[in-house]
């Protein structure tokens, strides 16, 4: 990557629904540099960083029942993109905010004027996932086959990202994979670029301990696995691995679980007939597990997450064809010998037997013998953990893989410049 020196003062605009999101560390960083100005935008307030001046607008009204149930979340979209477009249009007349480049994650439809409020900035979006009906998510699970309900309303969904990828000057996508679920028009404008893990901050360290909310204390070398996911739910496979564990522990007798996540619903469907996918799956496994060695954590601090990645024996995570967690990098960051689903974009950065074992997500046997296969030889399998922490310091470091590109990808297209697209191989 050449160095490059772009025009000073920089006036950067950051946009997210969740602010800071994936910017939690471009924006900052960016701030940092001599002569750049730096605003965030987020819906709720209480976001501070030095440098970064950051406003809250406000939570939109949602879309009305008598909408079309295809085109609600098209609706939602169109009123939050309108609130913060008249945000930004009173900042820009009352206070001067003319920026030189809007960074955005447009999924929510934050992305959708802002060309119209600032029609001479460069614009860089955040291509998370594209949706299909056939390929990935949606059809999956053999049993839910898609029905042509099922793929209208996912071709609709679409809609809030094609108005705002004709917004875009370019954009980024965190994976490979990621960026292929995208029209390949849309592509020829597109980076694959992830925000990066922090392997200072997520790194193995000896002494570890993990409690749980209890009081049990695990250390390195304990017979305990981990699973994390945002909230169980079956894109996570926590129905598949709940059915793994109930074999591993009739198998092993000393072993213990500890599953981060909370008990809504971030993806897909509800559970019918149960408050939460947690409560449905141990209604349906009752009297299969010893729930005295499992131990349901809800959500963690951060760096208790790291603690947990430290320790455990082997770290399991599954998922869909979707969006990567940054968790099973972060847990890769830290050493952990990772079981993880045969599934993209997990063998993306996974190749089996090199840095992880991959197993098919449906098979609950397969998924229970990897697993046991780590715990009853942990030193054979620990050049695994090695291996994948390499690999997220080479290919997915924050501050000298990541942060660079971003910082460089920034500052090219704010002083009109555009980088080279991906390509196809």
């Amino acid at each position: 990557m050449t160095s490059f020196q772009p025009r000073r003062p920089l006036r950067a605009l950051f946009v997210h629904q969740n602010f800071p999101g994936q910017y939690a560390h471009l924006a900052p960083s960016l701030a940092e540099r001599a002569g750049v100005q730096v605003w965030g935008v987020g819906e709720k307030p209480g976001y501070a960083a030095p440098g970064v001046r950051y406003i809250a607008y406000g939570a939109p009204r949602g879309a009305g029942e008598q909408t079309h149930r295809y085109i609600r979340p098209l609706e939602a979209a169109l009123r939050r993109g309108q609130l913060l477009a008249n945000k930004l249009v009173q900042l820009r007349d009352q206070e001067g905010l003319r920026p030189d480049i809007v960074v955005c994650h447009p999924g929510w439809g934050e992305g959708l004027f802002l060309k119209d409020v600032f029609p001479r900035a460069r614009t860089l979006y955040y291509w998370e996932f594209y949706y299909n009906a056939f390929g990935q998510d949606l059809g999956f699970d053999p049993a839910q086959p898609v029905s042509l309900d099922d793929a209208a309303r996912v071709r609709t969904l679409n809609a809030t990202q094609l108005i705002s990828l004709q917004a875009a000057d370019w954009g980024v996508s965190p994976t490979r994979w990621q960026w292929s679920r995208y029209p390949d028009w849309a592509r020829k404008r597109m980076t694959c670029l992830h925000e990066g893990v922090d392997t200072q901050r997520c790194a193995p360290r000896g002494n570890a301990v993990f409690r749980t909310p209890e009081g049990r204390e695990f250390r390195k070398g304990d017979p305990v696995i981990s699973y994390v996911a945002r909230n169980l739910e079956p894109y996570r496979g926590f129905p598949s691995f709940m059915q793994a564990l109930a074999i591993m522990q009739r198998e092993r007798r000393d072993l213990h679980a500890v599953l981060v996540g909370g008990d809504e619903v971030s993806y897909g469907r509800k559970p019918e007939g149960a408050a939460s996918w947690k409560a449905k799956i141990l209604a349906e496994m009752e009297g299969q597990l010893d729930l005295s060695r499992i131990h349901f954590t809800g959500r963690v601090p951060h760096d208790a997450l790291h603690e947990l990645f430290r320790v455990t024996a082997a770290h399991v995570y599954l998922t869909y064809p979707f969006v990567l967690s940054w968790s099973m990098l972060e847990s890769m960051a830290c050493g952990a010998v990772v079981v993880g689903s045969d599934t993209p974009p997990v063998a993306e950065a996974i190749t089996h037997g090199e840095n992880g074992l991959l197993v098919p997500f449906f098979e609950p046997e397969a998924i229970a013998r990897g697993v046991l296969g780590v715990l009853a030889d942990p030193a054979w399998h620990a050049h695994l953990g090695t291996a994948a922490r390499r690999t997220v310091v080479e290919r997915y470091d924050l501050r000298t893989v990541c942060l660079p590109r971003q910082l460089d990808l920034v500052e090219r297209l704010a002083a009109g410049l555009d980088p080279e697209a991906e390509t196809e191989a």
